[in-house]
């Protein structure tokens, strides 16, 4: 998640046990957040035309975007004000976000109408969901989740959104060569992510083994990002492509 803090209602990886050998991830923790008047109205106005419904089938990227383009899907979009950027910047490419907490949602659609984007699209369900049963594999050009919640203490570490199972579904959504783009600003998720994505060996670090990209232009700096450089902490970006499976 992008542009300030992220909290419980965001990014969180969870297991429960629903039989001995069967673990489930859960990616997020589903909470409604309340909403703005202005977020209400853009929400009620704008989810018909510009928000996917969740159901357990695969979705037609085509018919929703009408047109094949190379496709660019973010978990955790925050308030959504970089994925607006993103998406205005690159008229040329289609861009789904998936977010759980509906302010968010709602502001990101009061963006897409205020700015006129005709390649975005929303969910406001669980990414792993998605992931499983609307996003076919080998479909996806970008995979982009930033900022997601650190769980900073030692014992919440296994709640983090980045590990080796949900890397493994985020790969297989990827087409060969495809990119998968993480960012923190948490040294030691940083290293954690560094640590899972180079175990995966369908994956290859574009800045070479074990080290950190630059940020890429086109990802926009955030405010809450420009506030932490100003306070000299540090962000990572990790950049990986998906190699070809031949």
């Amino acid at each position: 998640m992008e542009d300030g803090p992220v909290s419980d209602e965001t990014s969180v990886l969870d297991t429960e046990k629903k039989a001995p050998k069967e673990r489930r991830i859960r990616s997020y923790v589903l909470r409604t957040g309340r909403m703005t008047e202005a977020q209400k109205r853009a929400y009620d106005a704008g989810w018909e035309r510009w928000g996917l419904d969740y159901s357990a089938q695969t979705l037609d990227l085509d018919a929703v975007f009408g047109r094949r383009a190379p496709r660019v899907l973010e978990i955790g979009f925050g308030m959504g004000q970089s994925l607006a950027e993103m998406a205005a910047a690159a008229p040329e490419k289609d861009f789904i976000g998936i977010e759980v907490h509906t302010p968010g949602v709602g502001r990101l659609l009061h963006d897409i109408d205020e700015r006129k984007l005709s390649n975005l699209r929303l969910y406001r369900h669980d990414a792993v969901e998605v992931l499983e049963h609307c996003i076919a594999p080998d479909s996806l050009d970008t995979l982009q989740i930033f900022f997601p919640d650190p769980w900073h203490k030692k014992r919440h570490h296994k709640r983090r959104l980045i590990q080796a199972p949900f890397v493994e579904l985020l790969v297989s959504r990827l087409i060969p060569g495809g990119r998968l783009h993480l960012a923190t600003d948490w040294e030691n998720y940083a290293e954690q992510m560094m640590e899972v994505l180079s175990a995966n060996t369908a994956l290859r670090n574009t800045a070479g083994p074990g080290q950190f990209a630059p940020r890429p232009a086109h990802r926009p700096l955030t405010k809450f990002e420009q506030r932490g450089e100003r306070l000299g902490h540090g962000v990572w970006d990790l950049l990986f492509e998906r190699l070809d499976s031949d």
